[in-house]
């Protein structure tokens, strides 16, 4: 969904503009893990997130560190509305026992947000607000539950699109092996050869033991830290107990049912703008240098349409829209005119002609895209 994506537009530009070269390191250091070339590690991970998830537990930390100027505190969605998940660290807690049993769990300050799948039984607990949405269309939920979350929620999320999308536009080695949720990990280090990138690198930390993604860290050119990262605190790969799975609403709880898609969709503005936008995103570009153009006007951008959605999470990206538009540099050329968001590893052009193009590239080849209509 779009709502979701332009937020995090640098882990969703970076997940679709990875590729992989020939470079061959071996593993050093400690923890010992047996030995793997940097060739040999890409085509085992890439095995392993074509398999699929197995039964497991853990506790995920998100953390976002993009260089945005004045954002506003946002609280929806428990700190993790598509607004908060721009900055600062956000954590995740996942369950997962197969593809009919399944539960995220989204702490807030005081509060939680569940999403829990049970056989042919699916819930929605939000705990600040005493309600609970049974879902409708249960079998819609095991097919496509990972699109009910943002992009990049888990590192398996994240680094399976890395890996599915690997070419000969990155340099692969493989640095010292680490250990990640306490467990020993290799690093697979991806980093961009077309210096219109603003990726540094990618690192890819892998299970030693099932090469199941324990980490990923995005890092732009201009920062020693992580600009975005996703991996596990904790995990362990055993099936969870069932308990895990059921819920009955407690007492005195409003109770709701919804369809899956009314849930992802959200309030009528919000599904108006989804379906204008639906087949409309394009690509320019290959590899690192991937830019998304897709059709937006500014109002959809600002408080005006996003205040119409009637809930905390569009009027927190309502106000972080507001404040990102406050520090956009206006450019011009002869695709026309419009303004201009840079952070360390995104930008963002809207032009005057209703167009919005991002990608974790220079302003200077967004500008190019724009007149490659």
């Amino acid at each position: 969904m779009v709502r979701w994506s332009v937020p995090i537009a640098a882990a969703a530009v970076v997940a679709g503009a990875i590729g992989a070269g020939p470079v061959i390191a071996a593993v050093q250091g400690e923890p010992v893990l047996p030995e793997r070339t940097a060739a040999q590690l890409l085509a085992d991970a890439t095995q392993a997130a074509r398999s699929g998830l197995k039964p497991m537990s853990g506790t995920v930390m998100q953390t976002a560190s993009l260089g945005l100027p004045g954002l506003p505190e946002v609280t929806g969605m428990g700190g993790t509305s598509p607004a908060a998940l721009l900055a600062g660290s956000h954590e995740l807690k996942v369950w997962y026992g197969g593809a009919d049993r399944l539960r995220f769990a989204l702490p807030g300050r005081m509060s939680e947000t569940d999403l829990i799948v049970n056989g042919d039984q699916a819930w929605l607990w939000e705990s600040e607000a005493n309600k609970a949405t049974r879902l409708k269309g249960v079998d819609q939920v095991e097919r496509d539950h990972d699109k009910a979350l943002p992009t990049a929620t888990t590192p398996q999320q994240l680094a399976q699109e890395v890996l599915e999308r690997a070419d000969a536009g990155t340099a692969v080695s493989v640095s010292n092996t680490e250990k990640v949720a306490d467990r020993p990990a290799y690093q697979l280090v991806l980093a961009p050869k077309d210096t219109s990138s603003l990726v540094k690198e990618v690192k890819l930390a892998l299970d030693g033991e099932t090469l199941v993604p324990l980490r990923v860290q995005v890092y732009a050119k201009s920062a020693a830290e992580p600009a975005f990262e996703v991996g596990f605190t904790s995990v362990t790969f055993t099936p969870p107990a069932p308990d895990n799975f059921t819920f009955t609403p407690p007492a005195g709880a409003k109770v709701e049912e919804k369809s899956l898609a009314d849930l992802v969709r959200g309030p009528a503005a919000g599904q108006e703008r989804a379906e204008l936008l639906k087949g409309a995103v394009t690509t320019v570009g290959e590899g690192w240098t991937t830019v998304a153009v897709l059709p937006l006007p500014e109002q959809a951008l600002t408080g005006q349409a996003q205040q119409q959605d009637g809930n905390p999470a569009g009027q927190d990206t309502a106000a972080v829209a507001d404040a990102l538009m406050k520090s956009a540099k206006p450019v011009s050329g002869a695709w026309g005119s419009g303004r201009v968001i840079q952070t360390k590893l995104v930008s963002a052009l809207l032009t005057d002609d209703g167009r919005l193009l991002v990608g974790a590239v220079t302003p200077e080849k967004l500008t190019e895209a724009a007149g490659r209509k």
